[in-house]
């Protein structure tokens, strides 16, 4: 069995709300990995949104959104020449392993003014 998750995110919004709200909102929606790595770039707007969308979309696909699990307890790592990794934790984790999932995959990708994640899990 498989289950999927997508969102689609404005780069522009996750920028406007770091303007409004700074450290408070990257440390309440993100991990220090997180930031450091979107950070170390050129676009690091792009970075952050695609890894809001990864977040939301890998809620979506375990079933329960975002009300459920934070932000926090979905880590999405970047290591050169690699797919984006999805590490769980927490409440996130616990969900992952009641549903018997095995595997997860991620994809992400942003331009200028969006940001767009998928996320399979599957059993078996």
């Amino acid at each position: 069995m498989y289950a999927t998750g997508i969102d689609l995110v404005e780069v522009e919004r996750i920028k406007k709300i770091y303007e409004r709200y700074g450290e408070r909102f990257l440390h309440k929606v993100f991990t220090e990995r997180e930031i450091n790595y979107a950070f170390s770039g050129r676009e690091p707007f792009g970075r952050l949104a695609a890894r809001f969308a990864a977040k939301e979309a890998v809620a979506k696909a375990l079933g329960c959104g975002l009300g459920k699990v934070s932000f926090k307890d979905i880590e999405v790592l970047s290591r050169q020449g690699t797919s984006p990794e999805v590490v769980l934790h927490g409440h996130a984790a616990k969900i992952f392993r009641e549903k018997g999932f095995t595997g997860k995959s991620l994809s992400l990708s942003h331009e200028k003014k969006v940001a767009v994640a998928i996320c399979v899990m599957w059993r078996g």
